[in-house]
């Protein structure tokens, strides 16, 4: 059976008492689980302590690998398989090659990417994703505290998340 945990979530109804709270409430030492908001808010990233994320490596290397399946498709094709001489060009006219490498590299780095976010998120079809206020898609911007991995009480978490603005707390179980 899954395991559940308990979490304090605060809503909060501005961004930028989101991100005052964010700093209040990691100073007061709470470690904050995550923070879901309906639209993207400037600066939450560097406010949680994420770190840049590596996807732009993993776009190149699927795109590397999109231009060197073409290349040697092309290659092995047009310059081994069946060689021609057409218009009196080379067996291996690598500038005729350009537009099909370019669209695998396009292909093979977006199909790429899209399946590396799917596995590190872990999105799967079979998942349950945790939903800890269905106003998140809405109007309100949540803070969700893992009472498991703090030291400090319920108590003392739910009035550090009432001084740094949240207009309601409220405790979860998933």
């Amino acid at each position: 059976m899954a395991e559940t945990s308990n979490y304090l979530t605060g809503v909060f109804e501005d961004e930028e008492v989101l991100l005052d709270a964010i700093k209040k409430v990691k100073n007061s030492g709470v470690k904050i689980h995550e923070v879901y908001s309906p639209f993207p808010v400037h600066g939450i990233d560097d406010a949680l302590g994420y770190k840049r994320s590596r996807l732009t490596i993993v776009a190149f290397l699927f795109g590397l690998t999109g231009t060197s399946l073409a290349l040697i498709m092309q290659i092995g094709m047009m310059g081994i398989d069946w060689p021609m001489i057409i218009g009196g060009k080379d067996y291996i006219p690598i500038p005729s090659f350009i537009p099909v490498s370019f669209e695998l590299t396009v292909l093979l780095a977006a199909f790429g990417m899209v399946g590396t976010f799917f596995v590190v998120a872990n999105l799967k079809p079979w998942g349950k994703p945790k939903i800890f206020d269905l106003r998140i898609t809405d109007d309100k911007h949540v803070m969700a505290v893992d009472l498991g991995k703090n030291d400090l009480d319920e108590g003392k978490i739910s009035k550090i998340l009432k001084d740094s603005g949240a207009s309601e707390v409220n405790k979860k179980t998933l």
